[in-house]
């Protein structure tokens, strides 16, 4: 009976000129721009094989292909009393005249992009596809042609889309490190592992150059994971001289097996107030204090600092000051005692020969990427603050001058530089930001080439007019609703992608959003172990740092188990 309805009234083709593996989910049957559109799903489709964060193509009549994200999936029904006096499903006939008919599954989607039939990129959206409009699950082509391949100059992959195995999603490096990008996410979600893939893209692809502040050894050379297996170091990964390591703990590298290529000792003669303005919170210095240091600074000139450290000396050309009130003796004292921290610094001296910033200027400058350990001292929030302070302040001057040289016809511009710190928020705080280096920079948008990469896992507590400037959001799980509040601020139709947020697995996945990708894309992120390690190799080769002939090469093939090739 069916084969002759069919043969006297033949069903329309579905999906004409689509490909045969893609699979029809539903059709539209309701919804707007601004709210989402509504699918009623085909009753073969399973409705538990579908996630949230997954992409769906719903065909337009005009040939346009709305590609869209899944924020939502729901049971409904044709009659309410179903709720109330469900059927006995436990005959199959019966089950199976109720579902897809009485019962049925439906999703809530996202338009995002409009795929048209000439265009070659995707644009924004601004209409809706009409009732009925068939949706279909996303090709690896669909995919493709929305985030950008690998081959292209400056893309990476960092991982593949829900319920989408084997389909790379590449992020623009080059739009990333445009401006300043965030990296965010609970303890324990991998921020560590999904920076350094970053990390590792961005100096693959030569985009930018890198300054790392390394607070617990975990970037430069090798590491551990939370199964304790051993992880390469970017130092490790890229061992054709991109990568350089300096450290603030000689004595830590040398028992960790740390290959450095510098320690780095900052002389009290080298430090100024500006550097001490920004530990004013965790030393919990005053205003008054605070302005304190920029008189003693005038008063005691560059050794002010280790005057002030010093029990024995009597500070005679304070006692003016004292006598007169212009300072007040409990407030040189409180400060002399809470500046007393710095004795336990090793890495403090009365005199260093060389410039610590000068070094890694040097560095810099020829284009290798350098990250600072901190040793011990990454345990001491103190520590690692007054340093990442010292130093990005001066090498964003270096980098002022270059750029206006370079303006005025006297010079190049420098390359593009990506500062990496942790424990973002106590830099960026909205007590502090407006008066440290790191806020300027974020608001600068890659003003004179020098945007930062912050982690964190307090979103909350960095400045919301720093975390408006931020270009890029790589967020894993964040179960605050103040820090997912803040990771969304500024960005437009949140509402659908908290609850893709929210339903994020606790362990490499995560929601990358903003400048690096043309729509916000829920991910799988990709493993960093030896496939990730015989990929950048690849690349490497490719990219003609390191020739195939070389016996570095040759070497590391045939521990690969590859013969005589990479």
């Amino acid at each position: 009976m069916a084969e002759e309805l069919d043969r006297w009234f033949p069903r329309p083709p579905r999906g004409a000129g689509l490909q045969p593996a893609l699979r029809r989910l539903g059709i539209v049957v309701g919804g707007s721009l601004s709210k989402g559109l509504e699918v009623k799903l085909d009753p073969q489709t399973v409705i538990e094989g579908l996630a949230v964060g997954r992409y769906v193509v719903i065909h337009g009549r005009t040939g346009r292909r709305f590609f869209s994200i899944i924020n939502d999936v729901a049971l409904d029904s044709t009659n309410p009393l179903i709720e109330k006096t469900p059927p006995d499903v436990s005959d199959p006939f019966v089950a199976q005249v109720v579902r897809g008919t009485t019962t049925f599954g439906r999703i809530h989607v996202a338009p995002m992009l409009v795929l048209e039939p000439e265009a070659e990129e995707p644009k924004p959206v601004k209409t809706v596809p009409e009732h009925f409009s068939e949706v279909y699950e996303a090709s690896p082509e669909d995919v493709a042609r929305v985030f950008g391949q690998e081959q292209q100059p400056g893309y990476f992959v960092i991982g593949e889309p829900l319920d989408m195995a084997g389909v790379p999603v590449t992020v623009n490096l080059e739009r990333f490190v445009e401006r300043s990008a965030g990296v965010f996410g609970k303890t324990g979600t991998g921020k560590t592992f999904l920076t350094r893939l970053l990390l590792a893209g961005i100096i693959q692809a030569r985009v930018a150059v890198t300054l790392i502040f390394d607070m617990h050894n975990e970037y430069g050379w090798k590491s551990q994971d939370e199964a304790r297996r051993e992880v390469k170091g970017l130092r490790q990964l890229f061992d054709t001289g991109e990568v350089a390591v300096f450290t603030m703990d000689e004595e830590s590298s040398r028992r960790r097996g740390s290959k450095t290529d510098g320690a780095v000792y900052i002389g009290y003669d080298q430090i100024a107030p500006e550097d001490v303005d920004g530990l004013s919170a965790l030393l919990a210095l005053t205003d008054v204090q605070v302005g304190a240091l920029y008189f003693l600074h005038r008063r005691l000139g560059a050794r002010w600092l280790v005057r002030l450290l010093d029990e024995e000396d009597p500070l005679e050309e304070l006692q003016d000051a004292l006598e007169k009130g212009t300072l007040h003796g409990g407030t040189l004292g409180a400060i002399q005692r809470k500046l007393g921290l710095f004795r336990r610094f090793g890495f403090l001296r009365e005199e260093v020969r060389e410039d610590p910033v000068r070094q890694i200027l040097e560095y810099l400058d020829r284009g290798v990427n350098v990250v600072l350990e901190f040793g011990r001292y990454g345990n001491s929030l103190e520590a690692y603050i007054l340093v990442a302070n010292y130093i990005t302040r001066r090498i964003h001057d270096h980098y002022v001058r270059r750029k206006e040289a370079a303006q005025g016809g006297r010079g190049e511009e420098p390359r593009p530089l990506v500062i990496t710190v942790e424990e973002a928020h106590k830099f960026l705080d909205p007590a502090v930001a407006r008066h440290t280096i790191f806020g300027t920079i974020a608001r600068e948008l890659r003003k004179y080439n020098v945007t930062l990469l912050i982690v964190d896992q307090r979103p909350s507590g960095i400045d919301p007019e720093v975390m408006s400037q931020i270009g890029t959001r790589v967020t894993c799980l964040l179960d605050d609703e103040a820090d997912i509040r803040a990771v969304f601020s500024g960005v437009a139709g949140a509402a659908p992608l908290r609850e893709v947020l929210a339903r994020l697995d606790t362990r490499q996945q995560a929601l990358i959003m903003g400048h690096a990708v043309p729509m916000p894309v829920v991910v799988r992120t990709r493993s960093y172990d030896v496939a990730f390690y015989e990929s950048v190799a690849r690349r490497t080769v490719q990219a003609g740092i390191l020739h195939p002939e070389d016996p570095l090469a040759r070497g590391r093939a045939l521990l690969r188990g590859e013969g005589e090739e990479l």
